[in-house]
Parts: structure tokens; sequence; C-alpha cells
């Protein structure tokens, strides 16, 4: 048998093989002979039926006959996985786990005495014996070439390959014409509407334009529109960038809220609105209803696919409508083979005709050829092998053909390791611009068999490695980088989610109800199933069938016909991004579903667990952190096999030591009723890798010191295991907790926040942290020795220090050269009396922020009034607050001056946001 890893053809094969290796395994020695004799032949008869299935992945057309046999296979193994589903491990579910449940033995063995379930193994052995007949009868083997799949190594430099390509190759001239546009001097509101064919790149272009202009706006937001709007999101995302908020932290308001709410924050300020990917025009004109017309030059940029929509978005606001054209042939050449060999130069002769040919197909598509680039750059330099798929391509996207861009992106999807074609057809499950979140969809992909462990990697990270895979062929698209250059989420680019969706459901691996575009119910049996009740009313026809083998199930958005979750007794995932509206009621039977592997609950309205919920023996993932659950309840501790918890300020849990497996455990709260005995319980969770909490301690507390030296106690144990990432958030009149006196230093520790602690002077076992990316620290005086210490830890991205106020005399700070050569991030503030960078400081920092005094801007400064900031020369960002006690105009006005003197220096030209406070 292969590696466990589920294919698109199976769907369920490699999983179901696992179970059936188990069930002859020993702890199932007692089993019936005959049963067990059944049980074996079924997985070897089944083994060779995925050796042939997995060929099959690789073969862009089948036969019609050897379609039928795959399509049959796929759906036999999906009920026999029901089968033994439902006839053992149904019974197995209060005990604790090992392979199935030993406490419940002696049931299972009266159970499989029963006649019911002989027979249906013997029924399910049936079909396989006629599945195996028609192999032999069509000849299906004769068939199938014979070849193997490669398997890519993951490119490190795919973040900076993608952006690179995306934005340098032939965007110049359109972003500086764009630029003009929008910064004409015109003082009343200008909308730009930029119309073009998917994949020219509309979004990219609006993008640049975006990230050169916006510092010159008091306000400014990018947001996406896409087919099937939801109106309530677009305003509220509007609203929180322009208050620079968190989204997740805006609370859900109506339209006719939000609209006034912006237009009273708007009225008088010049802002500047990128609305992305519009659609129709009632969409437009329900969002420019929050944007009022002033005489303050602001700008809308619209991006659209529709003419006629562009210019109606434009006509009454003195707007432009700009067409993008596709690339040259010159910047289509550059962009190719920038893509895969670095330039044009490095290309080997006996490619270089095969080359310009491809990308002549390509139409001047940055899409198509990104995507090309992409696929090519996993070949060989044979000239057969680039003739070959050159071949292959057709000569549609010389004419804009759609159906030529499909035969392209089919290209790179057949190229796929059938491992990597599950796991982007799985992203038909989320509706068109959905901002996937990549831990998410990671842990989702994991609670569906799709990713096992190997080579030394845990599931989490070699899902990321698929997830970072699937980037590098550009087959998704990155939203937003890490400090570490990864990206953190993604989208589907419209023409890729077609292409997923429409092969979804040919293999019946997924499908979809609510979405004007891609409503399609296969007519088997379902087994995935998403359903977008946001927009027009959703009608659930054939609910008893839809329901009763889904083994997944997203739901966005909320209805009153929906389908109560105890229909699906199947399920394995469940994810419910809702609203307000989903009531506490909805989960009152979740203990049914005890098959549950992954569960999120997104919504507001959600403010208690059953305790049915430790039912749930098989729960790997329980996702509730934008819910308002602030009490788990006591069975929470019986879910042995755990091991992602998140919550939203939920109380630590008695028994939490019990929770043996749970290697992150985000958002919970320590608050005065918390035992004594959970903190120590705390310190047992070896496997525990990510640690965030808030406490609430009250300093009055007669027995502060207790609970405060028994976590500080539970921290140094977890710190000297494996804890990676610690965040410790402070409640308003809590005890501080005693950090320093940790037993050993914590060399593991790549994050540690804890802002809410203040330290008197950093530890000493802080300067021995070489794995530390991101330090969040309060100290009661920023000095110069803090900083020469942590500046000398080489793996530091990201520092954020905030200064108490201090007892005695203030030292000028300076950032030395040959300090701090990795960090991207600093924020510096708080009462210090200035700081100054030498020439060679922070080599790599981009985003800058600090507190600083007016006052002594005319003696401390008075070598470097700029602060040195013309030193950083990869600075992007830079934000300055200017405290002007006791200081005179003029001395604010020259600190501002020299600011900005000298970011105009720096290569990126950032704006600063100087603020008098």
């Amino acid at each position: 048998m292969k590696g466990a890893m589920v294919s698109v053809a199976t769907g369920v094969m490699n999983s179901l093989l696992d179970k059936l290796t188990t069930l002859l395994g020993k702890e199932f020695s007692w089993l019936h002979n005959e049963v067990k004799h059944d049980i074996a032949f079924l997985r070897d008869e089944l083994s060779c039926m995925n050796a042939l299935l997995e060929k099959l992945t690789d073969m862009e057309v089948l036969d019609p006959q050897m379609k039928e046999w795959r399509n049959q296979v796929r759906e036999m193994a999906y009920d026999i996985e029901d089968c033994i589903d439902d006839s053992f491990m149904h019974q197995q579910r209060p005990g604790g786990i090992m392979g199935f449940f030993h406490d419940y033995v002696q049931k299972v063995k009266e159970l499989l005495g029963h006649h019911g379930i002989a027979q249906q193994i013997k029924e399910l052995k049936g079909r396989i014996v006629e599945a195996s007949h028609r192999r032999k009868r069509y000849k299906l083997d004769t068939q199938v070439d014979p070849g193997t799949t490669n398997v890519l190594s993951i490119d490190p430099r795919l973040p900076a390959l993608y952006v690179e390509s995306s934005e340098l190759i032939g965007i110049d001239v359109p972003r500086d014409h764009l630029i003009n546009l929008l910064g004409d001097g015109e003082q009343s509101l200008k909308v730009i509407s930029i119309v073009g064919l998917g994949g020219l790149g509309k979004t990219t272009l609006a993008n640049e334009a975006y990230k050169r202009i916006s510092g010159q706006f008091n306000c400014q937001a990018f947001v996406s529109v896409s087919q099937k709007p939801d109106v309530n999101k677009i305003l509220r995302s509007i609203l929180s960038q322009i208050k620079n908020r968190d989204k997740a932290n805006t609370e859900p308001k109506d339209v006719e809220w939000l609209i006034d709410a912006l237009r009273d924050l708007l009225k008088d300020k010049r802002y500047f609105i990128v609305i992305d990917d519009i659609w129709d025009t009632q969409a437009w004109k329900t969002i420019k209803c929050g944007l009022p017309g002033n005489t303050c030059g602001s700008r809308i940029l619209v991006t659209t696919r529709i003419a006629t929509i562009a210019k109606s978005c434009c006509s009454p606001h003195h707007g432009t409508v700009y067409e993008l054209r596709p690339l040259s042939e010159a910047d289509s050449m550059s962009l190719f083979f920038k893509r895969i060999f670095g330039s044009e130069d490095l290309c080997p002769a006996n490619l270089k005709d095969v080359a310009v040919e491809i990308i002549k197909k390509c139409g001047g598509l940055p899409l198509a050829i990104v995507t090309m680039a992409s696929l090519m750059s996993t070949k060989s330099v044979r000239r057969e092998e680039w003739v070959s798929v050159c071949n292959s391509i057709g000569l549609g996207l010389q004419s804009y053909n759609v159906e030529g861009m499909e035969r392209i992106l089919s290209l790179s999807y057949c190229d796929l390791p059938y491992h990597l074609k599950t796991c982007l057809l799985y992203l038909s499950m989320y509706p068109e611009d959905h901002e996937i979140d990549m831990c998410q969809l990671v842990r989702r992909w994991i609670a569906e068999g799709f990713i096992k462990a190997k080579s030394g990697r845990n599931s989490v990270d070699e899902g990321k490695c698929y997830f970072n895979e699937l980037i590098n062929r550009s087959l998704i698209q990155p939203v937003g980088f890490g400090l570490d250059g990864q990206a953190t989420a993604c989208r589907v680019h419209d023409m890729i989610l077609d292409l997923i969706v429409s092969k979804a459901v040919e293999e019946n691996f997924i499908s979809s109800v609510g979405d004007q575009m891609h409503t399609l119910i296969s007519q088997g049996k379902v087994r995935r199933l998403s359903v977008d009740y946001r927009g027009q009313e959703v009608a659930m026809s054939r609910s008893s069938m839809i329901s009763s083998h889904v083994r997944s199930l997203g739901i966005f958005g909320y209805s009153e016909k929906m389908l109560p979750i105890s229909n699906f007794r199947a399920l394995r995932m469940l994810d419910l991004e809702s609203s307000a509206r989903l009531q506490n009621c909805y989960l009152h039977n979740i203990g049914d579903l005890f098959q549950l592997r992954y569960l999120r609950v997104a919504a507001s309205g959600v403010t208690h667990l059953p305790e049915q919920i430790g039912e749930l023996q098989f729960l790997e993932t329980l996702d509730l952190c934008r819910t308002w659950i602030r009490k788990l309840p006591p069975s929470i501790v019986k879910l042995q096999r755990l091991n992602f918890l998140s919550v939203n300020g939920s109380q630590l849990p008695d028994g939490v030591g019990n929770m043996q497996s749970l290697e992150e455990l985000s958002g919970l709260s320590v608050y005065n009723e918390c035992s004594i005995n959970s903190l120590q319980e705390l310190g047992s969770l070896m496997n525990l890798r990510t640690l965030r909490l808030t406490w609430h301690i009250s300093d009055s507390r007669n027995d502060r010191t207790a609970y405060t030296d028994i976590l500080a106690s539970s921290l140094g144990k977890l710190v000297g295991s494996s804890l990676r990432c610690l965040r410790i958030i402070r409640g308003h009149g809590s005890v501080d907790i005693p950090f320093d006196s940790w037993p050993s230093p914590p060399h593991l520790l790549r994050e540690l926040d804890i802002p809410g602690c203040c330290f008197q002077m950093i530890p000493e076992w802080m300067a021995s942290m070489a794995n530390l990316s991101t330090l969040h620290l309060r100290v009661k005086q920023v000095t110069q020795e803090i900083l020469h210490v942590l500046g000398d830890l080489r793996a530091l991205l990201d520092l954020e220090l905030r200064s108490e106020a201090a007892d005695g005399p203030m030292e000028m700070l300076v950032v030395c050269n040959n300090r701090f050569r990795c960090l991207k991030i600093f924020r510096l503030y708080g009462q210090i009396m200035g700081l100054i960078f030498e020439a060679g400081a922070t080599p790599q920092l981009e985003r800058f922020s600090i507190e600083i005094r007016a006052r002594q801007a005319q003696s401390a400064f008075a070598d470097h009034p700029d602060l040195g900031i013309h030193h950083l020369t990869s600075l992007r960002d830079l934000n300055v607050w200017i405290d002007c006690e006791g200081a005179r105009i003029e001395e604010v006005e020259m600190l501002e001056a020299a600011i900005t003197d000298a970011t105009n220096l720096l290569p990126n030209h950032p704006t600063p946001r100087l603020y008098r406070v």
C-alpha cells in the first residue's frame, strides 16, 4: 500500500485501508475468523485497486468505461468506510481511544456476532468482487501508461518570486499613468475605473498604486467585492481600515449604521478607497452611499471586468475609465523568463524558440504567463518535454478565448501530484473571493485525512508545505506575508475557482449550494457540502439524501431553514461561519456527531457549548475564537485527542492536565475564580507548542502570590519542554508575573509576547534566546544596555519595547552599527528621551514606530536632528508620535521637517505619519 494520503480519484481509499489494517491488528485478534478473513480480502483487493486509481489521477482524459469503473470504486470505498464507522466506532464513543476503544471490546464482540454486520461485510465483499471482474473484463490496466508522479520540493523563494513576477514586469507605465490620473490636483471627489479581462492584473495594478500613494491621504482602505458581495462585510472592512482597527474587532452592525458611520467619519477627510472586482451596479450604489463627496481631493479606484459598470461608477464624479491592455511581447517574455530562469539571458539556447511560442499562446495575460512559467519551472531542460507542453496548449488565448485559458490552467492542474490535486480541489469548499486562512485550511486538510507527516515534519508543517507549493505553482494567490516571508492566507483566482469547482463536481468530491455561479449538487451521494446562505434564499431539496452521507460541511451565513446538524451524522469536519443570528440551540445535538475531527464556530450569537461536547472523542481541532463563550463546559477536558483549542476569553478549565494531546491553546483567560490546580495542570502539557492567555488575577487578592508563583512555575516547565510561542496579556489591575524566576533559559522560544508584565531589568536568560524572532516587552526604563543585549539576538525580526515613566534622568539611546541585523519591525513606546540610528544598524528594518519628546530636539538631536533615519535604507513605513509638552512650536516643526527630509532620501520614499500628542 502506498503512503496514506487521499487522492481525488479514491476520495477516501487510503483512510479506509488504514482502518481495515487496524481491524486486522493485535487489538482485534478476537475477531471471528470468517469476519477477519473477509476484512483481509477487502483490504487486499482495495489496495490493488488503489494502485490503479492513483495512476488514473495522472491521466487527463479517461475512457468512459475507465471513468465509470473509477467512480464506482470511489463510491464503494466511501460506503465501506461508512459501514465500518457506523458498525464499529459508534459503539466506542464513551471510552478512551487506542485504535478503537478497548473499554467496549466486549460490546463490539457481541455486535459482530449479529447476522446484520456479517451480512453487510459480505455484501460489500460482493461489490468488490464485481468491481475486480469489471476491471479484468475491460482490461483497464493495459490502458494506463506506466509512469511516476513527480513530487516537487518546496521552493523557499516562493514569496519573493510571486511578488516580484506580479509587481515588477510591465507594470511601471500603467502604474505611473494611473497615479497621474489620481493625483491631478482636482479637489472634488474623483472616481477612476480600471477595466479589463480576467487575468490581466487589474488587482495588482490597483494595489501597486495604492501602496505608492495611499500615505498621501488622511484615510485609506482596500476592499474586494466579487460576484456575490456581502455589502455589510465590505462596509465594515472599510470602516475598520479607516479607524486602523483589527477587522475581527469591529462589532457587526446593519448596513444603514455603517453607511452613516462612514459618512460622518469621511465628510471632512481626504480619503483614498480601492474597491476591487465589482460585478454589478447595485453593489456599487450601496457602497458609494458610505463614501461622501467632498472638496478635500478624495479618490476612489474601482476595478471591474465589465465596461458598462466601469462607466457607471465614473460618470457623475469627473471620473476616467482606464482600460488595461495585455502585456507587450517584450514584457511577456521578461515576465516568463524571470519566473523560470531569473532572466532571458539564462534561458538555455535549445529552449528559446519553444519558450517564445509558449509566451505567444498566453496572449499577454499575466495570469496565463505566470501559470505557464510555474508549470515549466518544474520541467527538465529537455527540449522534447517543452515541445510536448507547447503543442498541448492550443491557440485559444491568441484571441482571448476563455477555453484557451482553461486549457492552460488545466495543464497546471494535471501536472500536480495526486495529493496536491486533492488539496487544491478542496478550496472549492470556499465562496468566491473568500480570504482563506492558511492555518485553518491546513487543519481542515488534516481532519479530512489529506495530510500525513513525513520527513521529520509533523502534519501541520507538512500541510504548510502543501500550501506553499500551491502558491509556488501560482494556483492560489497569497494574501499577506508573515515576518518569515510565508503567506498567512490565500485567495483563489476566479478562473482557477471555476476550473476546480467543475472538476470537484465531476469527481463527486464537493457539492456547492447557494452561490449563483457555482450551485452544483451531485446526482449521487453527497460527500462534502458547501452551503452559502448569504444573498438569495437557499432551498435545500432532497435533504435526507444530501445530509446522510456528508462528511464535511461548510456553512457561510445563516438561514432559519438551515438543516439541523443532527441530520449530518457522518460529519468529520464542520465549519460554521455565520452571524449573530446563529444561536446556541443550533449546537444542542453536537454530541451526535461522534466522528467529528474538526469543529469551527464563527458566530457572535453563540455564548455556550453543550456538555455533550465531551463525547466527541475524535475531535482534534476546536476553534471558537469568534464566539462569545466565556465558560467552557467541564466535559471539555475529556477530549483527549484535541490538539488545537482556540477560544475568545473563556476561563481556563479545571482538569486541563487531562488534555495531553494539546499543541496549541489560545484565547483562554485566568480569572479570580480560576483554581490553583488548573494552573498547576497547565504545566503538565508537555506537547504544548503555542500558549496565548489573558491574566486577570487581581492585585488586591491576599493569595495573589500563590497564583503568580504557580503560573510562573508552570510556564517554566513549558518553555523547558516544547513551547515555541508564548503570549500573556495582563488585564487591568492584575498582578505581575515573575518571569525572571524561570529555572532554565527558554532556548526553544520563537515568540515571546508579554507587554503587560513590567520588568525592572530584562532577565539574564534573554541574552541566550538564539531562536527568538518576536519579542514584545515592557520594562521600567529602556536603557542602552537593553538595546545592546537585544541587538545581539540574531534571529529577532519583530521588537516592541514599552518604557514606563523613569524615576531618574533619561539617556539618549543609540542603535549601534551591526546591531539588530535581521530586525524588520521596531516599535518603541513610552518615556524615552530619544533614539538615534548609526550607519549600519538595523539594515533590514521596514517598519518603525516611536514616541519622542520635541523639547529635546534642539539639544539631544543637535548632531542627528532626523534620528539617523536616513541610514534606514529598507524602511517602508514610519510612524512618529511627538510629545509637544513644554516645547515651542518651532521645535516641533523643526523636528517634523528633519524627519520628512530624511525619508525623502530613502530608496523607498516612505511618507512619514507624524502625530502631535
